[in-house]
């Protein structure tokens, strides 16, 4: 056990945040702290770290043991560069080679007694030079830069500069350069692309310390924890497994407690009606019966009603008029800003009912495309065109649809007349808004309540396609949820950009992946994308990648445009692949079922009957021919086919 958490408990005035919480970490292991927003897991982080006290409880770390945090929000305001911020990680490396160098010069000037103390020293600081993995120190650098999505480019600028997504991308680089005993990560996935999320998951799972994680993303805790930890309602529940293992025995003890809390109301129900009617009959003996069991059922240990956050939350999403069949049809698409361009010859289109998520690294230009399809800016070429009796819903990460003066409920409200005051409350409660926090104003929200809000609105629009930035940010995971059950059963049409791993699996029918200047199309979902990721792109990628290789050796060789990839050409190139696979399958058996035949008549032929029967004897020998010849046939072409 490295980290042990013993009864904390803490409270913000009269809200009871945390209480008694108890959980262990052990060496080298991998949990997740979950539960819905305002649930305490921040807070409960920020104790472990001694900035925030426990009202009681402590915690406790191994003797020896270090450990880093790295909070959601980063204010890194040095005028270093981003390789240098990282490189005072590595200070004591440094000061450790300047060391052995001015060793090594001044060896040369002593001897003797001095040269062999000289030596002894030298050799102490290599060895503990290697230990640190000295030699590689600045590749190390390197590669924590470029898996966390930044190009060798960046690393020359200067961190003051960058967003607070790039900050946070460098204090996690920093972090895990330090390489402490535990680590504690707090939404470490919010600012990162699916290339760097995927890196991330293989340098957490080998790494060689605890990590305790805050995150939403399920697929994310899927690949790397082997412990979760629930907060729900100030109460801490430990369970073994993955995510997916912790909301299935979830959903199982939650079935357990709804079960016994219902039986025993029954029961209660029963004893209750039992005792009135013994009352009822008014005489010595049923009344002293009656008491009798009134006794008994105050003796009971009364079952709590379990608390759920999503118990009868439906959110259904229903379009007001049904598109026609080609909802988008985008052709030629280009965009640059200044002298970066950012795509060309982007070709796609989407179909009534499709659920078609757009992933790429960060900095391609998908939510460029959502906001050209939108018409909030205008493409350098190409054209979009939109099918007929389509009505969009957008919704954009900076939540320019709402009014910030107003309630959550008069939002609503004002934006949908007709709507009576249950309905806009349900909505505001499928997204978690119940009670006094509908009357709150939008200006007085966090970022990820906003978002919910946006979402809630949208939900009401009764648009036929839904297009979406990003619409899982900031929300919880029963929010995710929510908002993934009412896209599966949306009867419209949905386009999103989207780094959530699990919604997208969950939701997309299809995928477009914007990668080297292409949109390569893939027929399922994300599990399906990562089956055919490597098959795809070799078939696909290899004109876009000798234009890219090229540049990068300097040449002046035009980008090639031409390479945009045609999903339907590649759909029917699917359809061919199905096809002949069918076909090779209806040779194999046909060719079994003619050997089989050529044994029975090579069987028939021994026989006396047969071969002194001439004209049967004629028939087999002919039909033996042809079933050799038909072998031949098919032979052949089952090896065309295999090729």
């Amino acid at each position: 056990m490295i980290l042990a958490c013993n009864s904390i408990s803490k409270s913000f005035g009269t809200d009871q945040i945390l209480s008694n919480v108890t959980f262990h970490i052990n060496e080298r292991e991998k949990a997740a702290i979950v539960g819905i927003n305002g649930a305490g897991k921040s807070t409960l982080l920020k104790i472990i770290m001694g900035q925030l006290s426990a009202d009681q409880g402590e915690v406790t770390l191994a003797k020896g043991a270090t450990i880093g945090y790295l909070p959601q929000h980063q204010d890194l305001s040095t005028e270093n560069t981003i390789y240098d911020e990282l490189l005072e990680v590595k200070q004591n490396i440094i000061d450790l080679d300047k060391k052995i160098r001015q060793l090594e010069i001044d060896m040369k000037n002593v001897e003797g007694a001095e040269l062999e103390r000289m030596l002894s020293t030298y050799t102490r600081l290599t060895h503990e030079f290697e230990i640190q993995n000295g030699y590689a120190y600045q590749s190390e650098i390197t590669g924590v830069l470029k898996g966390l999505g930044f190009a060798e480019e960046d690393f020359k600028k200067k961190t003051s500069t960058l967003s607070g997504g790039q900050k946070t991308r460098v204090a996690l680089g920093k972090l895990l350069l330090t390489a402490p005993d535990v680590i504690l990560l707090d939404e470490p996935t919010n600012h990162l692309d699916l290339e760097s999320i995927a890196w991330l998951e293989t340098y957490l799972t080998n790494y060689n310390g605890a990590v305790i994680i805050v995150a939403h993303d399920r697929y994310f805790l899927d690949r790397v924890v082997t412990k979760i930890v629930e907060v729900d309602h100030s109460k801490a529940t430990v369970f073994q497994g993955n995510y997916t293992a912790y909301a299935t025995k979830k959903a199982m003890l939650r079935e357990a407690e709804l079960k016994q809390y219902l039986n025993q109301q029954r029961e209660i129900k029963h004893q209750e009606e039992v005792i009135t009617k013994l009352k009822s009959f008014n005489r010595e003996k049923s009344i002293k019966r009656a008491e009798s069991r009134e006794k008994m059922l105050n003796k009971i240990e009364r079952v709590d009603k379990p608390i759920t956050h999503e118990a009868n939350m439906h959110l259904q999403l229903e379009p007001n008029v049904t598109s026609g069949n080609d909802v988008l049809k985008v052709e030629n698409l280009s965009k640059s800003f200044g002298n970066h361009p950012l795509f060309s010859g982007i070709d796609f289109d989407i179909k009534r009912e499709e659920k078609v998520a757009i992933i790429g690294k960060n900095g391609t230009g998908k939510t460029t495309i959502l906001k050209i399809i939108n018409q909030i800016i205008a493409a350098d070429q190409g054209e979009v065109k939109l099918g007929s009796k389509v009505n969009i819903g957008y919704y954009d990460q900076e939540h320019h649809i709402l009014h910030p003066e107003k309630t959550l409920f008069d939002e609503l409200q004002d934006a949908y007349p007709n709507l009576d005051n249950t309905k806009i409350r349900n909505v505001l409660a499928a997204f978690l808004f119940t009670n006094d926090d509908v009357f709150k104003r939008v200006k007085e929200l966090s970022g990820g309540e906003r978002g919910r809000v946006s979402l809630a609105k949208l939900m009401l629009s009764e648009a036929n396609f839904l297009i979406l930035d990003e619409p899982t940010n900031h929300l919880d995971i029963v929010s995710k949820e929510i908002l993934e059950n009412a896209i599966s059963n949306y009867t419209g049409t949905v386009l999103y950009v989207s780094h959530d791993r699990y919604f997208i699996n969950k939701t997309a029918t299809r995928i477009l992946d914007l990668t080297n200047n292409q949109m390569l199309n893939y027929i399922g979902n994300y599990d399906y994308y990562l089956e055919k990721k490597e098959e795809i792109e070799k078939a696909y990628l290899k004109p876009a990648q000798a234009v890219a290789t090229a540049a990068s050796s300097a040449s002046t060789s035009e980008t090639n445009s031409s390479g945009a990839l045609d999903w339907k050409q590649q759909k029917e190139e699917q359809a061919k692949l199905r096809k002949k696979q069918n076909e090779l399958k209806k040779i194999e058996e046909e060719i079994t079922a003619l050997e089989t035949r050529t044994e029975e008549i090579d069987e028939l032929l021994t026989k006396e009957e047969i071969y002194t029967n001439v004209s049967e004897l004629v028939k087999l020998n002919k039909e033996k021919e042809q079933a050799e010849s038909r072998l031949e046939e098919l032979l052949e072409r089952w090896e065309e086919l295999s090729e």
